[in-house]
């Protein structure tokens, strides 16, 4: 008689777990990498057999997420700490998400996705919404059928399962009734800023051309003045700037102007934000569930406390102008090159129509428009060829502007073409916690901002450290943020930011 099958103790049932973790973190570093590559330097020609390796190594991944004994390990496994047991969570819900979709989606909507991307790219340029929208569509139609399996599996509706992959415990519910204030609030915001505004002349700015060598340059200083570890990570250049990599590789990217080199910084600062936090997740449990990011909102706020709460206020522009100039070769005498020219015009309210263009009064408009066009489309209450129109019109209401050609409209982000469906909420709900995080940080340390004005960011950086970054995925988003500042997620310090910096309240 053959020996009978032995289960696996408790702890070893969690070490063969870590393990089959690890080696599905190993997998999405090398997708990281290659979707970096995809988006900076692949060359055309290469899209189709890159899209196959992206495809087959996500199999893999899922692969092993779903094996045949996962469950029963995920049972067996018994944690010795808390912080095993905040692993073991993370581990049993990235196995309930990964065990409600087959196999053959998963590799049918990467496949859709990429394609979608390419596709994009080109459609963008062309301001061509009919030529994206037969790929548009497939991505679409996988990603209706994502969102029912796991709607089904987990007991949410199809937008709260995707919600839930990008920030999870998050739901329509929580982002309704905080969404429905902005857009009752963002009419008076806006107008109150721009009247505050017109009482000072537009600043004179510098004139370009800068070169992109030197603004690239500038970037890299930047990103060493707020803590970026050059030596596990890089600057690059893309269509859409954005942090991506692998650990101990964290990339970030930004888009040039010759003519304006504000948009290029900001640009570096925000995904410097992003980059801080890859690089302050705890060590040890890399390539764990519980060592990886808290979701997007989180992440965001990162981004949006670096760039916005911090590196776009007048004390962060007395350090860093006189470095501006000297980076592109500007007189830092001159007005132009003043801390207080360069601080109006990264703080000028301007609605435009290009969202990370956008300042911060105008930019949750541009958040609105889109979750209220990708629930519409989720839930099938409108038609994927009405979207440019639909797009339009709520643009008009929120910001007055008429949009001249689908490029500068609903063209403008890849998000929707590769697939992040849920993610644009996240923008939004990451800058009331910025606010909320950087406020708390300054009554923690008063003289925060003074440390600021010399270029300074270890007080900031050390503080982020500790109730952020080194939690990683140890607690829920809304418990890491009441933690961290005494209350839950809300809207009351975003809106007084607001109101203080644009409104003069």
């Amino acid at each position: 008689m053959p020996d009978p099958v032995t289960a696996p103790s408790a702890q070893d049932a969690y070490d063969t777990l870590t393990r089959r973790f690890a080696r599905m973190g190993h997998i999405a570093n090398a997708l990281g990498i290659l979707g970096w590559d995809k988006d900076t330097m692949m060359p055309p020609g290469a899209a189709d057999s890159r899209a196959e390796s992206i495809a087959t190594l996500s199999v893999l991944h899922h692969g092993i997420m779903t094996g045949p004994d996962m469950a029963d390990l995920l049972a067996a496994a018994e944690p010795a700490d808390t912080w095993q047991a905040a692993n073991l969570r993370e581990m049993r819900r990235l196995h309930a998400h990964a065990m409600a979709v087959p196999p053959e989606l998963v590799e049918a909507a990467s496949r859709a996705a990429s394609r979608c991307e390419m596709a994009w790219r080109t459609a963008r340029r062309d301001s061509d919404f009919a030529s994206l929208l037969p790929y548009l569509g497939e991505v679409l139609e996988r990603t209706r059928e994502v969102a029912h399996a796991k709607a089904a599996a987990l007991g949410l509706s199809p937008y709260d399962a995707l919600l839930d992959q990008y920030d999870p415990g998050t739901r329509q519910a929580d982002i309704d009734p905080v969404f429905e204030r902005l857009a009752i609030e963002l009419p008076g915001l806006i107008s109150g800023a721009l009247e505050h505004q017109h009482a000072h002349p537009a600043p004179t700015l510098p004139r370009g051309p800068f070169a992109t060598t030197a603004q690239a340059a500038l970037g890299q200083t930047m990103m060493r003045t707020v803590g970026f570890d050059m030596t596990r990570g890089r600057l690059d250049v893309s269509l859409h700037p954005f942090c991506g990599g692998a650990e101990d590789d964290v990339r970030i990217t930004t888009r040039y102007e010759d003519d304006d080199f504000l948009n290029a910084l900001m640009g570096v600062l925000h995904e410097s934000g992003h980059a801080l936090y890859e690089q302050g997740l705890p060590r040890a449990w890399h390539s764990q569930p519980v060592g990886a990011a808290r979701g997007m909102s989180l992440h965001e706020s990162q981004s949006l406390l670096m760039e916005m709460q911090v590196c776009r206020s007048a004390e962060f522009m007395a350090w860093a102008a006189p470095v501006i100039a000297g980076a592109l070769g500007g007189d830092a005498q001159a007005p132009e090159w003043s801390a207080d020219t360069l601080h109006r015009q990264v703080t000028r309210v301007h609605p435009g129509f290009i969202r990370v263009d956008a300042d911060e009064v105008t930019y949750p408009a541009h958040i609105l428009v889109r979750y209220e066009m990708e629930t519409a489309l989720i839930n099938g209450r409108m038609a994927l060829r009405d979207l440019p129109a639909a797009f339009n019109e709520r643009i008009h209401a929120l910001l007055g502007l008429r949009v001249p050609e689908d490029r500068l409209g609903c063209l403008q982000d890849i998000h929707w073409p590769s697939g992040s469906w849920g993610y644009f909420p996240t923008y939004t709900l990451g800058a009331m916690i910025a606010a909320q995080l950087r406020e708390a940080a300054q009554k923690a340390h008063p003289g925060l901002m003074d440390d600021i004005a010399r270029g300074d960011f270890s007080t900031l950086l050390s503080w982020l450290r500790t109730h952020v970054h080194h939690r990683a995925s140890s607690a829920s988003m809304r418990d890491i943020v009441r933690d961290a500042t005494g209350a839950p997620p809300g809207p009351e310090a975003y809106l007084r930011h607001l109101r203080h910096r644009y409104c003069g309240e």
